[in-house]
């Protein structure tokens, strides 16, 4: 009985200070926003290209990281590995949009999202998420493997 009111304690403390995480990060999120709409208003230039994407896709990781946070309260304080698969590929999306001249460097962030790709089918064949329809039913695919 003792051991549920302290794990409720810990949990409620825990969704209270990712609270203050999340608007933390939604205020540089903000700021992002400030910074791309005025790095809009610059001439265009390559450099300016470059920085404009590279604080857009900086944006969108922060995003990603509010929704993170919220799956994790939503899900009773637990992240799906898939979640976590998928949030490491957009990293390594974000990292080759931004840094591509070095063409080895390129080419093993490739490979990273193949073999993180890789995971998830995998995953998702042994979790059962693959469904085939044969004939209006669902049939699954592992029975045929």
């Amino acid at each position: 009985m003792k051991f549920d009111h302290y794990k409720k304690l810990v949990n409620s403390t825990l969704d209270i200070l990712l609270g203050f995480l999340a608007i933390v990060v939604v205020i540089f999120m903000l700021r992002y926003i400030l910074d791309i709409g005025s790095l809009i208003l610059q001439p265009l230039s390559t450099a300016l290209f470059g920085k404009v994407i590279q604080e857009v896709t900086s944006f969108f990781m922060l995003f990603e990281f509010v929704i993170m946070l919220v799956r994790y309260i939503e899900e009773g304080h637990h992240i799906p590995i898939r979640y976590l698969i998928l949030i490491s590929m957009t990293a390594i999306l974000r990292q080759l949009l931004v840094l591509h001249d070095r063409g080895t460097e390129t080419l093993l962030l490739t490979l990273a999202i193949l073999v993180l790709a890789g995971v998830l089918t995998v995953f998702s064949f042994v979790s059962g998420d693959f469904k085939q329809s044969q004939d209006g039913k669902n049939v699954d695919i592992d029975q045929h493997f």
